[in-house]
């Protein structure tokens, strides 16, 4: 089984370095690239000086951008699976190997949860989780207990689907959209490592931003969405 780590990177250059390093050095049994997502500091030139695998985008196209072209390349590449991958170093990749398993079970769709055994903690951020856990739970009668996490492996029939279609990112929307097309979906319980260095674009405002925009995709704008084709299931060994 082959499988890709895309990693969308905007302004990483603190992080970028022990993310790919920690890759290379001690789960070299995975493929990665780095999709530059036109970055304003170093992040390009410090890859390049590295010898990374990178994709280097001109200018910034936000994460769905930067996740699509990741898409493109795993789907021209023939990989198996693809998950996504911050570049901030909060995800951890030991645990893309129980990831990967799920996928050869025949899940589309395998999302590292932070909750799937642990509690949630009672915080403004997971009022608005737990809000969308809920329209997904609403919508399609799947209950995803982490829908915001960003670690999510892909098989090779969505990889065709996130490549080509322009409205499918790497959002919970898009994985109640696969999960009323037919999807299989579950998750696999993960840790996740604080940021150390460098901030997230995501701050008060823009989180309460995002999350209404994507409780209405999900309750009102899902249902006029046409759903996708995924072909045939593949059986992995």
């Amino acid at each position: 089984m082959r499988t890709l780590i895309i990693i969308p990177a905007y302004n990483e250059s603190q992080n970028i370095v022990r993310v790919v390093d920690n890759l290379i050095q001690n789960f070299p049994q995975y493929d990665y690239v780095v999709i530059n997502d036109g970055s304003h500091d170093q992040t390009a030139q410090i890859c390049r000086d590295h010898g990374y695998c990178l994709i280097d985008q001109p200018i910034n196209l936000g994460l769905a951008g930067a996740f699509q072209t990741g898409m493109k390349y795993a789907m021209q590449n023939h990989y198996d699976a693809a998950i996504q991958f911050d570049g901030d170093g909060q995800h951890r990749p030991e645990f893309i190997g129980a990831m990967e398993e799920k996928i050869k079970e025949g899940y589309d769709v395998v999302i590292g949860s932070r909750f799937v055994s642990a509690e949630k903690p009672k915080t403004l951020r997971m009022l608005g989780n737990n809000l969308i856990e809920t329209f997904i739970h609403m919508t399609t009668h799947k209950t995803i207990t982490d829908p915001t996490s960003g670690m999510r492996m892909f098989s090779r029939r969505v990889i065709r689907i996130l490549a080509t279609e322009i409205n499918d990112g790497p959002e919970p929307d898009t994985i109640a959209h696969l999960i009323r097309s037919g999807a299989k979906v579950c998750e696999v319980q993960v840790k996740m490592d604080d940021r150390i260095a460098g901030e997230s674009y995501l701050n008060l405002s823009r989180s309460i931003r995002y999350m209404a925009t994507i409780c209405i995709s999900i309750v009102f704008i899902g249902w006029f969405r046409q759903k996708v084709d995924l072909g045939k299931e593949e059986v992995l060994s």
